[in-house]
C-alpha cells in the first residue's frame, strides 16, 4: 500500500495547475538543479503532430516544433538517472554474486503540455538516450532535434513527467505493475522488486539467524555466572594447556632427574608434589613411569600407575595405559595387559590407539598366542582403525618364526591392499628371516622391491634396514643407503637421519677396527644441492667420545668435546662423566677436578651415586681441600649434594683435623635441610667430643639431627619401590572394575 500511495501522490502533484515542476528528492539527493520552469506567457508555438506518448502505435510523421528560445539536445538540465541492472538479479541470502549496476539515463523529459489523447504503454528496456536508436528516426528543425520511435519500440514512461492520462487507482496500479516487454522486468526499487519479496527476505533472514546465530550471540556474558558442571560427566585427562607455570617447572625438574639417571629422585619428587598445590600433570606421571619401564623396573612402573591414577585420582590418558600394557607384556603378564585393554573399552573416555594394538599383538606373539593376536587385529580393523604396519609386522614375524612363510606373505599382501604406502620395517623383517635361512637372493630381492616402491621412509625405518644390512655383512648396500639418507636430509621439511643413524654407522666402524674412518663418517654430510648437514646433539658426541676413550684416543675425544659448543650441542651429564671417570682412572686428578668444577658451575644435575664416587676418590687421594670447596659451591646452588657426599667429605675433614671446615659444612646441611646419616652423626659427636667442642654440635644439630636423620642408604635397587608407596610390590593388586585402569600384576 505504501507504493500505491506514493504513486498517487506523485500523480496528484503532476495534475495540479502549477506550471513549475517540483524539485523531487532525487534532484536534491544528487545535488542536481531542477529543470527550468515553463512560462505560461511564452510565445512558444507547440505544434505537435504526434506526441512522445501517443496512442497511435504506428506514427509516420515527425514532429516539428519551433521555439523562440534555442534549445539543445540533450537539454541543459541533467537527465534523471536510475539504477538498471544488466540482468535482473535473483535475490538469495547470501547472494551468490552481487548484481553489477550501471547508470542508465532516462529519456529527456518533455516540458510541453502532453497530448490529451496520450495513453500509457508498457515500458521498454532501458536505453541510453545519448546513443542513436536503430528503431527510430530523427528530424532536426532549427536547433531542435526530436526522435520518433518506430512501431516496434515503445518508450518507457517517465514517472516524473506530468501526464493527463487516467489517474484512477486501478489504472495507476495496472500501469505501474504492468508486465515487462520482451521478458525484461523493471529495475527493483530499494533492492527488491516488490514489498512481498522484501518481506519474504526478512523472513528468510530470521530463519537463518535461528539456525546459525551470529558470533556475538554465542559469546558468553563475562558477568554472567558460570553454569554448574555436570557431576555425572566423565572426567577427562589433562591437555597440553595444563603444562604451564609451576606444573611445567615441576615437569622439567622431574625430566632433569630422569636424564641424569636418578629415577628414584624423580619418582619421589613427583609423588611428593601430589600433596602440594602444584600437582603433577599426567605427562609428568607418564614420564617417570616410562623411565621405570626403560630401566627394567617393571614392578615400580606398575606401583607408580596405582599411586598416581588410582590412589591420587589423577586421570590417565591413553599413553598411561599403553605404558602399563607394555610393562605387563614385557613382564610376561599378557593376561593382565588384556585386562587393561578391556578396561579402556569399558571405562575410559577414549578409544585405544594403534600403539595399544602394537604392544598387545607383540606380547601375544611372543607368548605363542598368535591366534589371539589375529583376532585382535580383526577387532582393530572393525573398530575403524587403519591398517597399522607395525601390527601386521608383529604377526608376520610370528609366522616367520613358526616357519609359515606362506601365511606371512598373505598378511603382507593384505597390508598392501589396505595401504598404498606402508612402513618398510616389514621388508626388514623378511630380509632378516631370509638371511637367517641362508636365502640371500630372496633377502636382497625384498630389499630391492622396497626401494623400487620409492617410499618416503622415516629415519627409524631406515635405521632398521641399516642394522639388518650391517648385521649380515652387506656393508656396500648399507653405505649406499646411508649416503642416500644424507642426500635427502633437508630440514625442516624432510628429516632422513637422526642420532641413531650416525651411532649405527660409527659403531660399525669401531667394530671393524676402522677408527679413523669412524671420525670421517661422523662428520659426513650430503652431497646434493638441497641437502643440509645434520645438527648433531649430545647423544652423537657422547657415543663417539666414549668409543674414542675406550680405544685410547683421548686427544681426539677432547677435540670433539671442544667442538660441541661450536656445533650448538650442549654437553650433558654423560659428556662430563666420560672424561671425569677416565681422568680418575688414569690418575689425572687435576683434570678430573677441573671437569667436575665445570659441571658444578652449570645447571646439570649429576647422576645418583656419581658425586659420591668422585668425592670418595678425592678424599682417598688426599685432595680433601678440593673436595670441600666443590661440595661447598654445590650446596649454594640449586643442585644440592646428597647426604652420602657430605658424609665422605665431612668425615675426611674430621680425620685431618679440619673441624672448622667440617662444622661449616654441617651448618650448610642444616640450612639446606639435608638429612644427616647415622654414621656421620656418630663420627661428628666423637671427634668434636674429644676436642671439647661437643656443645657446638649439640647447638647446631641437637634435636634437628634426630629429626632429619635417615638410615644409611641401601645399595641401589635393594629397596622395592612398592614399599615407598605404602604397599609391597608382592601385594595383590585390584582387579579390573574395582578401580579404573589398574590390573592384577600376578604372573600368569
Amino acid at each position: 500500500m505504501s507504493l500505491y500511495h506514493s504513486i498517487l501522490r506523485s500523480l496528484r502533484r503532476s495534475s495540479s495547475s502549477t506550471t513549475t515542476l517540483r524539485s523531487f528528492s532525487y534532484y536534491s539527493a544528487q545535488q542536481i538543479p531542477p529543470p527550468p520552469p515553463l512560462s505560461s506567457d511564452s510565445n512558444t508555438d507547440h505544434t505537435t503532430s504526434s506526441n512522445y506518448y501517443t496512442s497511435n502505435p504506428n506514427p509516420t510523421t515527425t514532429t516539428t516544433t519551433n521555439h523562440n528560445q534555442s534549445y539543445q539536445y540533450p537539454p541543459q538540465q541533467p537527465p534523471s538517472y536510475q539504477y538498471s541492472p544488466q540482468q535482473p538479479p535473483s535475490y538469495q541470502y547470501p547472494p551468490q554474486q552481487p548484481p553489477s549496476y550501471q547508470y542508465s539515463p532516462q529519456q529527456s523529459p518533455s516540458y510541453g503540455p502532453s497530448s490529451p489523447t496520450a495513453s500509457t504503454t508498457a515500458p521498454p528496456p532501458f536505453r541510453n538516450v545519448f546513443e542513436p536508436n536503430p528503431n527510430s528516426t530523427t528530424t532536426t528543425t532549427g536547433n531542435v532535434s526530436e526522435t520518433t520511435p518506430n512501431s516496434t519500440t515503445k518508450p518507457f514512461k517517465n514517472v516524473f513527467e506530468r501526464s493527463t492520462s487516467s489517474t484512477t487507482p486501478s489504472s495507476i496500479l495496472s500501469n505501474y505493475n504492468s508486465s515487462s516487454v520482451n521478458g525484461t522486468q523493471p529495475p527493483p526499487r530499494y533492492g527488491f522488486s516488490s514489498a512481498e519479496e522484501a518481506a519474504a527476505e526478512r523472513r528468510r533472514r530470521k530463519r537463518r539467524l535461528r539456525i546459525e546465530p551470529p558470533p556475538h550471540a554465542l559469546r558468553r556474558d563475562p558477568a554472567a555466572p558460570r553454569p554448574r558442571p555436570d557431576p555425572n560427566a566423565p572426567r577427562l585427562p589433562d591437555s597440553t594447556s595444563a603444562l604451564v607455570g609451576n606444573r611445567l617447572n615441576l615437569h622439567n625438574r622431574v625430566q632433569s632427574l630422569i636424564r641424569s639417571g636418578d629415577l628414584d629422585g624423580g619418582a619421589a619428587l613427583a609423588r611428593q608434589a601430589v600433596f602440594s598445590n602444584t600437582k603433577p600433570t599426567v605427562f609428568t606421571c607418564n614420564a617417570i613411569m616410562a623411565s621405570m619401564y626403560r630401566g627394567g623396573r617393571y614392578e615400580d612402573a606398575v606401583n607408580l600407575f596405582r599411586y598416581f591414577f588410582i590412589q591420587s585420582k589423577i586421570i590417565p590418558n591413553v599413553v598411561s595405559y599403553n605404558v602399563l600394557i607394555n610393562t605387563h607384556c614385557d613382564a610376561k603378564r599378557v593376561d593382565a595387559a588384556l585386562d587393561v585393554y578391556n578396561q579402556i573399552l569399558s571405562h575410559a573416555p577414549f578409544s585405544p590407539s594403534p600403539v595399544t594394538y602394537r604392544h598387545l599383538t607383540k606380547g601375544l606373539v611372543e607368548s605363542d598366542r598368535i591366534t589371539e593376536a589375529i583376532d585382535l587385529l580383526r577387532e582393530m580393523l572393525i573398530k575403524g582403525h587403519g591398517a597399522d604396519s607395525l601390527v601386521y609386522n608383529n604377526l608376520i614375524l610370528g609366522f616367520l618364526e613358526l616357519g609359515n612363510l606362506e601365511r606371512a606373505l598373505e598378511f603382507l599382501d593384505e597390508l598392501r591392499e589396505r595401504c598404498l604406502v606402508y612402513d618398510g620395517v616389514v621388508h626388514a623383517t623378511f630380509m632378516d628371516w631370509y638371511f637367517k635361512q641362508g636365502r640371500e637372493k630372496e633377502a636382497m630381492e625384498s630389499y630391492q622391491n622396497l626401494l623400487d616402491r620409492q617410499f618416503k621412509m622415516t629415519p627409524v625405518t631406515c635405521n632398521v634396514l641399516l642394522e639388518v644390512l650391517l648385521k649380515h655383512g652387506k656393508s656396500s648396500e648399507a653405505e649406499t643407503l646411508f649416503q642416500s639418507m644424507l642426500d635427502s636430509h633437508a630440514p625442516p621439511n624432510t628429516l632422513s637421519v637422526n642420532s641413531d643413524t650416525f651411532n649405527i654407522m660409527v659403531n660399525e666402524c669401531f667394530k671393524l677396527g676402522k677408527i679413523s674412518e669412524a671420525v670421517t663418517v661422523f662428520k659426513r654430510v650430503g652431497t646434493k644441492e638441497k641437502s643440509k648437514p645434520y645438527q648433531m646433539d649430545a647423544a652423537c658426541f657422547n657415543n663417539i667420545m666414549g668409543k674414542l676413550c675406550e680405544n685410547g684416543m683421548v686427544s681426539d675425544a677432547e677435540e670433539l668435546f671442544a667442538e660441541m659448543p661450536k656445533k650448538q650441542a650442549c654437553p650433558d651429564f654423560t659428556s662430563y662423566k666420560i672424561f671425569i671417570e677416565l681422568y680418575l682412572k688414569e690418575e689425572r686428578v687435576d683434570d678430573a677436578v677441573q671437569f667436575f668444577n665445570k659441571m658444578s658451575e652449570t645447571s646439570i644435575r649429576p647422576g645418583k651415586g656419581f658425586c659420591d664416587k668422585v668425592f670418595d676418590e678425592l678424599v682417598k687421594r688426599g685432595r680433601i681441600e678440593e673436595a670441600s670447596d666443590i661440595i661447598g659451591r654445590m650446596g649454594e646452588k640449586d643442585v644440592k649434594p646428597d647426604p652420602l657426599s657430605y658424609e665422605y667429605v665431612v668425615m675426611g675433614l674430621n680425620n685431618v683435623g679440619r673441624l672448622d671446615r667440617a662444622r661449616d659444612l654441617l651448618d650448610q646441611m642444616v640450612k639446606n635441610k639435608i638429612a644427616v646419616t647415622p654414621n656421620l652423626r656418630t663420627n661428628v659427636f666423637d671427634v668434636f667430643g674429644k676436642e671439647g667442642r661437643i656443645h657446638e654440635i649439640e647447638r647446631l644439630l641437637g634435636r634437628q639431627c634426630e629429626k632429619t636423620s635417615v638410615p644409611s642408604p641401601a645399595p641401589h635397587g635393594s629397596t622395592p619401590m612398592g614399599r615407598q608407596y605404602g604397599a609391597s610390590s608382592s601385594a595383590p593388586l585390584q582387579k579390573p572394575g574395582q578401580e579404573m585402569g589398574f590390573q592384577n600384576t600376578q604372573s600368569n
